[in-house]
């Protein structure tokens, strides 16, 4: 396993994951902005500048499966607490690898910067970029640790007709070759989720994000 954020995640994207030993390693944050846990199967990472010390013994203190500790509330409610941050949701962690070529739709890229999903996606996103077709968007930039996210986002009466998925596919033909391209999707969202996997995402894991306020 690498000894950074980004290695284990560049490991994880090529099927190189943490060993199932149920431990939690806690890794130095990759910036100010991103900080936060991802959960693979049986090894937690946490990702954070708080003291390691503090995450073990707060993560001993749970009344709960041991394995399930770093997604447990009480935890995140911890660590949010302590780090001044706030969240959104637990997230299904899910990548795929770039695809060669063009886009298989005609792509409108935008470039208001005030857009209201750009500026939304620039509080987790570096060097972002959107492009547009009839009833949805497309998002792509850098995120934790510098990976390449993509979020899609459709107009109520365009959805079921397939559009999410191509839309997924379409983000993996916008990434520089050999560069894996990750997603986030939260549990709940099923319509969601179906559509990334059915445009070549796999599950990895599930992620946390704390945002700053």
């Amino acid at each position: 396993m690498g000894q950074t954020l980004a290695e284990i995640l560049d490991g994880a994207a090529r099927g190189r994951f943490p060993a199932p030993d149920g431990n939690t390693t806690v890794v130095e944050a990759p910036s100010g902005r991103d900080s936060g846990v991802i959960a693979f199967t049986a090894h937690s990472v946490v990702f954070t500048d708080e003291d390691p010390a503090w995450v073990h013994a707060t993560l001993a203190s749970l009344d709960c499966d041991a394995l399930a500790a770093t997604m447990h509330p009480r935890f995140l409610l911890a660590l949010l607490e302590r780090t001044g941050r706030t969240t959104d949701t637990i997230d299904l962690l899910t990548v795929a690898p770039a695809l060669p070529g063009d886009p298989p739709l005609d792509l409108r890229e935008i470039t208001d910067p005030v857009h209201p999903r750009v500026m939304s996606a620039r509080r987790r996103r570096d060097g972002v970029r959107m492009w547009t077709v009839d009833g949805g968007v497309l998002v792509l930039g850098r995120g934790v640790a510098g990976r390449w996210e993509v979020a899609v986002e459709l107009d109520e009466d365009a959805r079921h007709r397939g559009l999410g998925r191509v839309l997924a596919t379409a983000a993996r033909h916008l990434v520089p070759d050999g560069e894996p391209l990750w997603s986030q999707q939260a549990a709940g969202n099923a319509r969601s989720i179906r559509a990334f996997q059915a445009a070549g995402f796999r599950p990895v894991g599930s992620e946390a994000l704390l945002l700053g306020r």
